[in-house]
């Protein structure tokens, strides 16, 4: 497994862990305001972009667990919809690599994966998720069993504060 980290924001450096079968390059792009206006989220698919209202995908999220948040150090019930189901949904199938842009200008890269247990979160503890906390979307792992929870490196592979996905085909 190989992850390139490139002047990761602060808010990254300890969320970027790698799980087998996941390929993860990591980047920057300087300087931008995070917007406080995150209502939407854009799916692009070649040249085509869709806007998916954020009270659209917060009504969608019909499934709830809970996780240890290790960035809170506690439990956390969470609320989203199926990651892959939420792909073959919108892209028809699951694509090879996705690449995703947050509200901070952030930017990661994923490839050759295919995970039931990926989860697009927009409420954590019965509250929407907000851009103060990493939201409005989350793009979180539900099971990461075996892994040290006192080493945030071998955790999970969270993505936050999502604002586009673009299929790369």
């Amino acid at each position: 497994m190989n992850a390139v980290f490139s002047r990761l924001p602060m808010h990254w450096r300890c969320g970027a862990l790698i799980k087998a079968g996941l390929v993860l390059v990591f980047t920057t792009v300087g300087g931008a305001p995070v917007s406080a206006n995150a209502q939407a989220l854009s799916l692009i698919n070649g040249e085509s972009t869709q806007k998916i209202a954020l009270g659209e995908l917060r009504h969608q999220s019909d499934v709830t667990f809970t996780v240890f948040d290790p960035y809170q150090g506690r439990d956390v019930e969470m609320r989203g919809v199926a990651f892959r189901d939420f792909l073959i949904e919108h892209f028809g199938e699951i694509p090879p690599a996705l690449y995703f842009t947050a509200w901070d200008d952030y930017e990661v890269s994923l490839g050759g994966w295919d995970d039931p247990t990926w989860y697009l979160v927009t409420f954590e503890d019965g509250e929407p998720l907000t851009l103060r906390s990493r939201g409005p979307i989350r793009l979180v792992e539900r099971e990461y069993s075996g892994r040290d929870v006192a080493n945030l490196r071998d955790f999970n592979d969270w993505v936050w504060m999502i604002r586009s996905i673009e299929a790369q085909w």
